[in-house]
């Protein structure tokens, strides 16, 4: 009978037990809410790493990613894209106003796609810089990536490929041959790129049964707000050409003055923005110190070798931080021209000249306008007479009272005792003449 009973409250404790998992699993499971807002840019990239892992760390049951971006950064793209893929984490994109160009793409790497009414997606053409259609290289592969994000969550690849390339003709969708694919809200959902339309995050919720769920909302800290800023690919520039050009001009200034702050601080912008963003490591600002610390030793051990490894220094850790070596490349270049035309408007336009040479190379000449003589002249012999007391061939030496003094022939040759007059005195040349037998009898 005690064996039974100690039984029946075993077993009532296991059926408890039992009783309790699934509550504890439902309240364990939360939903972040990560927005995917503005330009998609290494900054972004950076962000949403930084929410996917908060996700991860608290075994979140679902990731909403909420959109609403007209594109940006092809290689910025790619990399928030295997951050989707590679999570274990039920990953939903809602766009709930533009998910266009890098922002479509981000989209179809999602497990799910819901969509606002008036939400559109597509228009995902790769440009360059200048805003022109980049080259068949690049097109192609983003092609490629856009049919594959596709292909991964089992949808059609060619509404994708049409998105990205204007020569598909699909007319019932606006997309006529020579125009860019752009889905609304019911047509995404029509072709399979949509799970459904809803209003609001909390009507997605309920759709997908996660009406209980705990929401926790991911948002950008003030540091990562400017790291965004900083880090843009357009900022970046201007920032190293900020930085070039205010050194540049701390060359043409004595000490160390408001252009040298300015340059050293924009420099530290750029370091601190792509330090927060995740991009740079303290590889690249251990090397930036050893660099610029070169560059100061080349005032003291002169030579050019410290100085040449120093700037080599310098734009190594400028490469390595700025994470995309080609993007950060172009940025160095376009500084650097920045920065020479600067150097030729100062010293063409405005007739600067370079006060760092002036503290390293002598440029004061020792003539006589100066004030700088080799010897002390002395008129005051002119006119005096003195005894040889060498010959003069036509060099040699004479006797002045009781000095010896060097002199040289009016031109020649005089013999050892013979009275000479002094008749020029040209700083520690003496000329003399000998006197004729009238001039010493006189």
């Amino acid at each position: 009978m005690r064996k039974m009973k100690i039984f029946t409250a075993l077993l009532l404790f296991a059926m408890a037990l039992l009783l309790l998992i699934p509550v504890f699993h439902a309240d364990s499971h939360s939903v972040y809410i990560i927005p995917v807002e503005a330009e998609v840019e290494r900054g972004l990239q950076a962000f949403i790493d930084r929410g996917i892992e908060e996700a991860e760390e608290a075994d979140a049951g679902a990731i909403i990613f909420e959109i609403d971006t007209p594109g940006g950064f092809v290689d910025a793209a790619d990399g928030i894209a295997r951050l989707l893929q590679d999570t274990d984490i039920e990953t939903i994109a809602y766009i709930n106003q533009d998910a266009l160009s890098a922002g479509a793409f981000l989209a179809l790497n999602a497990d799910e796609i819901y969509m606002h009414p008036s939400a559109r997606m597509g228009a995902a053409q790769v440009i360059d810089q200048a805003g022109n259609a980049a080259a068949d290289k690049a097109d192609s592969a983003w092609r490629s990536s856009m049919a594959n994000a596709a292909e991964s969550s089992g949808r059609e690849t060619e509404y994708a490929l049409a998105m990205a390339d204007a020569s598909i003709d699909l007319p019932e969708y606006r997309a006529g041959e020579g125009e860019l694919l752009t889905l609304r809200a019911g047509e995404a959902e029509e072709v399979g790129y949509s799970e459904g339309t809803v209003s609001s995050i909390e009507e997605l919720l309920e759709l997908k049964g996660l009406q209980d769920s705990e929401l926790v909302y991911i948002n950008e800290t003030f540091s990562e707000n400017l790291a965004r800023f900083l880090t843009n690919p357009v900022v970046v520039p201007i920032l190293l050409s900020v930085a070039m050009l205010g050194l540049l001009l701390e060359l043409f200034t004595p000490g160390i003055g408001v252009p040298a702050f300015i340059g050293l601080t924009s420099l530290m912008l750029f370091f601190y923005g792509h330090l927060v963003a995740g991009l740079a490591g303290y590889e690249s600002i251990i090397l930036l110190v050893i660099g610029l610390g070169l560059m100061i030793l080349e005032f003291f051990v002169p030579g050019g070798v410290a100085g040449i490894l120093g700037i080599a220094a310098v734009l190594g850790s400028i490469l390595l931080a700025g994470g995309d070596l080609q993007t950060t490349a172009i940025a160095v270049l376009i500084a650097m021209i920045a920065a020479t035309s600067g150097m030729v408007i100062l010293v063409k336009f405005f007739g600067k000249r370079l006060q760092l040479f002036n503290r390293i190379i002598l440029s004061d000449s020792t003539d006589t306008k100066s004030g700088y003589v080799s010897t002390a002249n002395r008129p005051e012999l002119i006119g005096q007479m003195a005894v040889t007391a060498t010959e003069l061939r036509p060099s040699g030496t004479i006797v002045f009272g009781d000095e010896r003094i060097d002199a040289v022939s009016e031109g020649r040759y005089i013999g050892r005792g013979k009275d000479v007059k002094i008749i020029k005195v040209e700083g520690s040349r003496i000329v003399v003449r000998e006197l004729e037998k009238k001039e010493e009898e006189e």
